[in-house]
């Protein structure tokens, strides 16, 4: 018998990114808790007329230190299913707006 074959590292495909800005976080009262909401802005160039048009869609990602707040520039990866609307989680903190 010879040596025992190394096992074969599990790891996952390429995984969905997106930059967003958080529009709503978890410090309300009533909100749910790990929770953000990110608003992703799109920009393409319309196929008919050619203009450039803006398109916002609006995801649910899993925050589980709640450390992100509202007007963060964050970024966001598919995972699995969390709840009944999160399929996102927040990866890192882009960018935080100074505080006036």
């Amino acid at each position: 018998m010879g040596e025992p074959t190394p096992k074969k590292e599990k790891t996952r495909g390429a995984r969905r990114r997106l930059v967003g800005r958080v529009v709503s976080d978890t410090k309300n009262e009533g909100r749910a808790k790990k929770t953000i909401v990110v608003e992703v802005t799109r920009r393409f160039r319309d196929p008919v007329y050619g203009k450039y048009v803006k398109q916002r869609k609006k995801f649910h990602a899993h925050d589980e230190k709640e450390e992100y707040r509202t007007n963060d520039l964050v970024e966001i990866r598919a995972c699995r299913p969390r709840s009944a609307t999160k399929r996102w989680e927040a990866i890192r903190l882009i960018e935080r707006p100074v505080e006036v």
